[in-house]
């Protein structure tokens, strides 16, 4: 049990650090009359996801109905610049038959998600108020991810000695990378300490270990013996837990952060940050998928009063910053992001209003709702079947890639999107059937009783929503290798962020004269991948150095694809599993 007794403490002039301005704007959407959510429905319930959608409309505000028309023009132009990238990827050959499954990120969707975040909280915060968005690396541990976000402004949130190698490899700078994990090693405090990056303790026995970290002096900024970087202490504010018991991260019981409700934990929080000058921010993360927004305000508010009464007994502005967590919750059910950032962060305002007041610094450390809309699995249907007079389309991503999903239908459901062999969308009758992995085991189904155009041999399922945990966080069961992941832009977007008009006028539109058809009779795009092939590396065709290669032309509406990350090599694969050491058991 804890003993909550206070320690020594040093001086502290910790700040936080504002994000530097975006290197390039979000591009425009895409018109397109693609409609959102087509043969998408997830089932099996959606308790995780719709348990926390957000505020509902309000009938009648002119406001409401212009964000709504705005949010479904945003959602109908992300689910048609996904289907030009589907057609492309196929005929370019990023998946087909020798390669039945790869992940695809949508570049401008990102972007636009992040100048969505930084908006989102200029709107309410006070002018000159340092704030830093940093992203949740293990939403999507990718190098070339986690330097997009970085060129966009945010830094990045790190949980473990490999998170934060990702963000030093991105570039990202200590003043934007904030440490957190419940369980930090002496030798992880003494490289963010020396780093300068922002540590957030978990419990009061880190605590005690901060204090004597703190006072060597090759870990501390000069003269004034305060560390590089700000230091906080992370509260368990105690508001409950949301629909997912495992994502709910503030309830009476969690092993996260000094319990604030547990008795004496309160008054020990206000004297141990009384007693060290040198500990100047608060933390609090209440939860991810299945907490509504007012349990996460709930949560911040507790966090905002903490602060204030520390402040009071000091009698001066001893705690500077707030890490609010990150958590917002992603809806399953469309193209449409909601709750949005900005529905949270009027939230906070309504009901925390002296948190913008420019006291205090603010941190956030979002990833799923960053991510999750602009990713998607694309897999190849291998084979289909009938079992109990149910279809079965057996494909290339199941438990290996949706691990939530399979083992938590209910918490975790995806949309599923049907395309014929070219990539282009399946039309005709919706059958229930069911979408079947490739894992030996019979619960291995991303999707039960869909209601999909029938499935055949040689189509394509794209897994909607998965920008985040799931491509980039893989599961190796039967040693399943990890798929390769690629970035995608729209030629023309790709050649206006480049600075290129001459280039982008040249791409044309998306649907342009020569498209060939899809079997609806409109218009698909032609999607040729620059430096289109592969190469003997496994990406687009070009020197893998750069990510894939470059043409000089480009096909009106083309798409462009980089390699953000290879597909996982078997020879990789039996490395990995001691291929190297087969002998090493046998002379024990």
């Amino acid at each position: 049990m804890t003993s909550y007794e206070d320690g020594p403490g040093r001086p502290d002039a910790g700040t936080v650090a504002a994000p530097p301005p975006a290197t390039s704007p979000a591009p425009p959407p895409v018109a397109s009359p693609a409609a959102s959510g087509r043969n998408t429905r997830p089932g099996g319930g959606a308790a995780g996801a719709g348990a926390a959608d957000g505020p509902p409309a309000v009938p009648g505000t002119p406001a409401r109905a212009a964000g709504d028309t705005a949010a479904a023009a945003t959602a109908a132009a992300s689910a048609a610049r996904r289907d030009r990238a589907v057609w492309a990827a196929v005929r370019q050959g990023l998946v087909g038959p020798a390669e039945p499954v790869a992940g695809l990120l949508d570049v401008a969707g990102i972007r636009a998600s992040a100048a969505a975040l930084h908006a989102a909280f200029a709107e309410v915060t006070a002018p000159g108020t340092p704030v830093l968005h940093s992203f949740a690396v293990k939403a999507a541990p990718l190098v070339p991810v986690l330097r997009l976000l970085a060129a966009e402004g945010l830094g990045c949130e790190v949980a473990s000695p490999g998170e934060l190698a990702l963000a030093r490899a991105a570039g990202v700078p200590a003043s934007h990378v904030v440490l957190d994990s419940p369980a930090k090693s002496e030798a992880e405090l003494r490289e963010a300490l020396a780093l300068g990056i922002a540590v957030n303790a978990d419990n009061a026995e880190e605590l005690s270990r901060l204090d004597s970290l703190v006072g060597g002096s090759s870990l501390v900024g000069g003269a004034s013996g305060a560390p590089r970087g700000p230091l906080g202490i992370r509260v368990n504010p105690q508001v409950g837990g949301g629909s997912i018991a495992a994502m709910s991260t503030a309830t009476g019981t969690s092993k996260f952060g000094v319990a604030l409700r547990d008795e004496g934990a309160r008054d020990w929080l206000v004297r141990a940050a009384v007693a060290r000058p040198w500990l100047t921010r608060l933390h609090a993360h209440t939860g991810s998928q299945g907490i509504p927004l007012d349990l996460m305000v709930r949560g911040v508010r507790e966090l905002y009063e903490l602060a204030e009464e520390i402040n009071a007994a000091a009698g001066e502005r001893r705690i500077t910053s707030l890490d609010l967590g990150g958590g917002l919750p992603v809806n399953f059910t469309s193209d449409q992001e909601h709750p949005s950032h900005r529905d949270y962060a009027r939230a906070l305002r309504s009901a925390v209003p002296g948190l913008f007041e420019g006291r205090y610094g603010l941190v956030t450390e979002f990833g799923r709702s960053l991510l999750a809309k602009h990713g998607t699995v694309l897999a190849r249907v291998e084979y289909t079947k009938s079992s109990g007079g149910r279809p079965i389309a057996v494909t290339h991503a199941g438990a290996q890639l949706a691990t939530r999903t399979v083992f938590a239908p209910d918490s975790w459901p995806l949309r599923v999107a049907a395309y014929d062999a070219a990539g282009r969308p399946r039309t005709g009758p919706e059958i229930a059937q069911d979408v079947a992995g490739p894992c030996c085991f019979a619960g291995d189904l991303v999707a039960r009783e869909r209601p999909l155009p029938l499935l055949a041999s040689g189509d394509l399922v794209a897994l909607l929503d998965t920008g985040a945990y799931y491509f980039s966080n893989h599961f190796a069961y039967n040693s399943l290798p990890r798929p390769a992941v690629y970035g995608f832009a729209e030629e023309a977007v790709a050649a206006e962020a480049a600075g290129d008009p001459e280039a982008a006028e040249a791409a044309g539109e998306p649907g342009e004269t020569g498209a060939p058809a899809r079997p609806d009779g409109t218009a698909a795009p032609d999607g040729t991948v620059t430096g289109g092939g592969r190469s003997a590396s496994g990406g687009p065709g070009g020197d893998p150095a750069d990510g894939g290669g470059r043409t000089a032309e480009a096909a009106p509406g083309g798409v462009r694809f980089a390699l953000v990350r290879p597909a996982q090599r078997i020879d990789e694969i039996v490395a990995e599993s001691g291929g190297d050491h087969r002998e090493a058991l046998l002379g024990l």
